[in-house]
């Protein structure tokens, strides 16, 4: 299996990329500061993290290595 290459941005597209970036950053932040918990994705499947997740979706599922 090859290597995702990293395609070249153009500058205004990296700015949006950067500021979605900053944006989820700061929210994740913000909700584990106020310890809400938050979902997440690894890929295949949604995960939480917090203290008060629920329980069947705290630990995220291994994906599958072929």
């Amino acid at each position: 299996m090859s290597e995702p290459s990293n395609p070249t941005l153009s500058p205004d597209t990296q700015a949006m990329l950067d500021c979605l970036r900053l944006a989820v950053s700061k929210t994740l932040e913000r909700k584990r500061r106020l310890s809400q918990y938050s979902v997440q994705w690894n890929g295949t499947t949604p995960f939480t993290v917090g203290d008060d997740a629920p329980e069947d979706l705290k630990t995220p599922a291994q994906p599958d290595r072929d």
